[in-house]
């Protein structure tokens, strides 16, 4: 399964979020817009078949089928660039500063959303044949969701606030280890395995991710569920953004970074080499995942997984990490 040693896989983890930082707008508002709607897509799958047959566990064992998907096409989730643009910016990848750093956060959040309301508006038709009827059994499940997971918080005052990042952090603990599992491989079967698996336990456990939040909430909302706007943006949607951001970096990102970056920078011998994109022929990695990038100190011949990040001779990712 072509396993990458850790101090290669930090390369590549810094390889990929100095690409990110360096798009266009328009480029990263399509990535995230797409990345966004086909979570949606996805969350909507795993609760309606959840509701219809009665297994939570169920519709967590699927929810994973949009996930990997999205990044396997090159599309990008907010809490993907949380744990590797960082990453960019400590290894001082060229070009990578720290408003670029902050400008691709803020695209990527306005892209994610823009694909989850787009997604909400869509799934509300549905369940409703055009609002003509009350919501489906799915819609009503929907609009419970919402209700439960933000005035269920409120009610608790300061302490439902923690917990509800402290789920946030848990949450991108699981999905930054699936996004950065998926760089350990250089086959496509690798990657869906390393990434199926903590995004399901993260599902099934209930715990509050920022993207999946913009479709559950706003579909609760067009569907009559009994909260208002703000009390999605205070009860659930700002404090699980922050939760995400500390779980993605702080135990997924710097672990990594701190245990195995390497201490001296790469020599011209054994940079990392970044090879055209050959994502249109080539099973590649993920959105989240690197430009490819053949690991350091192997030579080009090893085989580097390419992805939607790869970009040949792009001055950004040329940088060694220190």
């Amino acid at each position: 399964m072509s396993y990458v040693q850790p101090a290669d896989l930090v390369d590549r983890l810094t390889a990929a979020g100095a690409a990110k930082a360096s798009y266009s707008t328009g480029t990263t508002l399509l990535r995230a817009a797409m990345g966004g709607a086909i979570l949606a897509l996805a969350a909507a799958f795993a609760v309606t078949v959840s509701t219809q047959t009665g297994q939570p566990l169920l519709g967590a064992l699927l929810f994973p089928v949009g996930f990997i998907m999205l990044y396997l096409m090159g599309f990008d989730l907010l809490t993907g660039v949380f744990t590797l643009v960082p990453l960019a910016w400590l290894a001082r990848r060229d070009g990578v500063t720290f408003p670029a750093m902050l400008r691709n956060w803020g695209l990527v959040f306005l892209g994610n959303l823009i694909g989850a309301i787009a997604v909400a508006v869509l799934m509300a038709i549905y369940f409703t044949y055009g609002f003509s009827t009350e919501p489906s059994a799915v819609g009503e499940a929907i609009s419970e969701i919402g209700h439960g997971r933000t005035v269920g918080y409120a009610e608790y005052g300061a302490a439902g606030m923690l917990t509800l990042f402290v789920r946030g952090v848990l949450c991108n603990w699981m999905v930054s280890t699936g996004v950065v599992g998926a760089f350990m491989s250089d086959s496509i079967l690798g990657k869906i395995a390393c990434m199926w698996m903590p995004v399901m336990l993260f599902f099934y456990m209930g715990f509050e991710h920022s993207i999946v939040n913009m479709f559950l909430f706003p579909s609760g909302l067009l569907l009559g569920a009994d909260f208002t706007l703000m009390d999605y943006l205070i009860w659930n949607e700002i404090p699980t953004v922050i939760g995400n951001l500390v779980g993605g970096l702080a135990f997924v990102g710097l672990p990594l970074y701190l245990a195995h970056r390497r201490r001296s920078a790469p020599t011209a011998d054994t940079a990392p080499v970044i090879t055209a994109d050959a994502a249109a022929v080539t099973p590649a990695a993920p959105a989240d995942l690197p430009a490819a990038v053949s690991p350091a100190g192997s030579s080009a011949t090893s085989p580097a997984g390419s992805s939607a990040d790869g970009r040949a001779g792009t001055p950004e990712l040329a940088g060694a990490s220190r």
